[in-house]
């Protein structure tokens, strides 16, 4: 009797198992570096680290054409196209560039690429004693971006940055799309896999197949389908209004043009924003004094349904003096201008009432 295809749980169970293995692997290699080189350079070289413990681990497995610890736990095995021979050298070779380490090189260019289009025109760069991951990117990576992006005008950047935007986003939705679909039809649980053609065999017979599992596969695959849906229109959401809060903030204080020198002594010994966990860009102060980027804390009033009367978010660099306000009206929020002495200062933004 010819071998059977992998159901779906099978095909799921190897790749939990796959992860598990990889996982520890990972975390071998990291406490290791950890160890001789410190937290720094483990911060600075995490990403390279779990890079080569993938390509170690399927290159120990698949590209030698061996079974992964997941497929020989379940007892199934990878097959070509014709599902009568295993994959040939080049399409396992194929497969882990495609699973392992074409993720690192877009996370690896799309991630700074959107730091530096964010970032003001004018400088305003990450400060030099930063801890951020990533902060390596500066002498390689990030170098080469800063480069190419400086000559960009006001609107090709907007341009490009809805563009990377899209694509690491549209990536993601795409990864969660595939797996509602191998829900829905049980072939091809990883993308690599479709793009390669490989498919799963089973090489021990086993009692037939649950129908009532692949009913409930194919409910969760719906399920995941409609959650898929909901989360693009809420990114999307978020992404137009942290768009229209940026535009704001640049019509009144004029940031994409000029960075006063207030703003740098704005910044705090330790520059990451609490809401989104990375740098802060135009910094903003609350009453009690912490500091945020001024799209995430206008993004999170914004989300709020109650306005509370002390809501009331302040910029200020702090001097004494004589002090009156200039008010003004951009889109929905209610700006003030705090001037101290004929100079401005800072910026009230008051909820609506």
């Amino acid at each position: 009797m010819a071998p059977a295809a992998a159901s779906p749980p099978e095909v799921i169970r190897a790749a939990q198992k796959d992860e598990y293995c990889r996982g520890g692997l990972r975390s071998a290699a990291g406490g290791a570096l950890h160890s001789l080189a410190g937290a720094r350079k483990w911060l600075e070289w995490r990403k390279e680290v779990e890079l080569l413990s993938d390509v170690a681990y399927f290159g120990l497995t698949t590209l030698a054409g061996y079974q992964t610890l997941g497929e020989e736990y379940v007892s199934i095995v990878q097959v070509d196209p014709s599902q009568t021979r295993v994959p040939s050298w080049l399409r396992r070779g194929v497969l882990v560039t495609l699973h392992a380490v074409l993720p690192y090189l877009l996370d690896k260019v799309l991630l700074p690429l959107e730091q530096e289009l964010q970032a003001d025109p004018d400088g305003g760069r990450p400060s030099q004693g930063s801890l951020v991951p990533g902060r390596r990117g500066c002498s390689g990576v990030r170098r080469w971006v800063r480069h190419h992006t400086a000559t960009l005008t006001e609107q090709q950047r907007r341009a490009l940055l809805r563009a990377a935007f899209v694509l690491r986003q549209g990536l993601s939705c795409l990864q969660r799309l595939h797996v509602a679909w191998f829900y829905i039809h049980g072939v091809f649980y990883h993308l690599a896999k479709r793009l390669t053609g490989i498919t799963y065999l089973r090489v021990r017979s086993l009692p037939r197949e649950d129908l009532r599992a692949r009913v409930s596969y194919r409910l969760l695959g719906v399920v995941s389908l409609l959650h898929l849906v909901l989360s693009v229109g809420l990114q999307l959401y978020g992404f137009r209004q942290r768009q229209r809060a940026r535009k704001e903030w640049r019509l009144h204080r004029g940031l994409s043009h000029r960075r006063g020198s207030l703003e740098e002594r704005a910044v705090s010994r330790n520059p990451l924003c609490t809401l989104c966990l990375e740098e802060r860009r135009h910094p903003t102060a609350t009453p009690c004094g912490h500091l945020f980027c001024w799209e995430c804390i206008t993004a999170w009033c914004s989300s709020k349904v109650r306005w509370e009367p002390a809501g009331v978010l302040r910029w200020l660099s702090g001097c004494a003096g004589k002090t009156h306000l200039a008010a003004a009206e951009v889109g929905s929020l209610a700006l003030s201008t705090l001037q101290v002495e004929g100079r401005e200062m800072g910026l009230f933004l008051k909820a609506p009432r």
